[in-house]
């Protein structure tokens, strides 16, 4: 069975590639994701999300930092850079909380900064 980590750093590079079928793929179809825009449950509520993201900043880095496993559960906190369409780079750190079944994410807690020019 996959770790929370090893999902983790699945769904990042295909987040980092800017595929957003195979990141809908590390959700469960009722999995959830949250971050301070609100809870979107489901692929249809979660994947506009990665949609309007990825093409708001085309360019993405994603480096784990740290985590703190628990089972099923996992806090991991990152470091990102997003690129925009001009080039410009954001760094964002945060931390995601998330929880995992059958390889799979159930749920997915994103707690980040606010992007900072770079």
């Amino acid at each position: 069975m996959e770790s929370p980590r090893e999902i983790s750093e699945s769904y990042w590079a295909a987040e980092c590639r800017r595929d957003i079928d195979a990141v809908m793929e590390h959700y469960h179809p009722d999995g959830t994701y949250e971050d301070a825009a609100g809870l979107q449950r489901g692929h249809g509520e979660i994947r506009p999300n990665y949609a309007d993201h990825m093409l708001a900043y085309p360019g993405l880095e994603v480096t784990i930092t740290r985590d703190f496993p628990s089972g099923d559960w996992s806090a991991l906190e990152f470091d990102a850079v997003f690129v925009d369409e001009t080039g410009q780079r954001y760094q964002v750190c945060g931390v995601n909380v998330v929880q995992v079944r059958e390889g799979k994410f159930v749920s997915v807690r994103s707690y980040e900064d606010p992007p900072r020019p770079i």
